[in-house]
């Protein structure tokens, strides 16, 4: 997740700390080779696209979670960035204040099955109608983020 500059400290990219790649999901399948595919940097590893889809994201317990087509529809995921996997440099709050309210601000949010929101990306389709769980909830969600880990 991307931050959002405060207090002095700049703002903390999000694809700045996930490691090179490669990703695979928890049940195995590839999501990515290297952060410009996860990101589709350039057109050709957008035509490559990643691997992030409703058939390879799970919860921490190895469920599918529900996404666009489900009831209820919770395919938003808390993300703060930009479709390039960087923070706002707006000087808006698209974090909820740093992840630490629920009830100031404003969540930048993807889609983990790539449905809606006017584009196809996982990390930035839309903001949240607010940061308190109802609000999250109403917009698409449940509060779900996405974790990534370099071993």
């Amino acid at each position: 997740m991307s931050t959002n500059a405060a207090n002095g400290q700049p703002a903390v990219n999000a694809r700045d700390r996930i490691g090179s790649g490669p990703w695979y999901g928890p049940k195995g399948a590839k999501i990515a080779s290297n952060v410009s595919e996860l990101h589709g940097d350039t057109l050709e590893a957008a035509r490559l696209g990643n691997n992030l889809s409703k058939a390879t994201a799970f919860t921490e317990k190895g469920d599918g979670v529900k996404g666009f087509g489900d009831m209820p529809n919770q395919h938003d995921i808390l993300t703060g960035s930009k479709p390039d996997g960087t923070a706002y440099d707006d000087g808006m709050d698209h974090t909820c204040q740093n992840w630490t309210s629920s009830s100031m601000g404003t969540a930048q949010l993807g889609h983990f099955d790539r449905t809606g929101g006017g584009n196809t990306s996982w990390n930035s389709a839309h903001p949240s109608r607010g940061c308190s769980q109802d609000n999250l909830v109403s917009t698409g969600g449940a509060g779900l983020l996405y974790c990534f880990a370099t071993n």
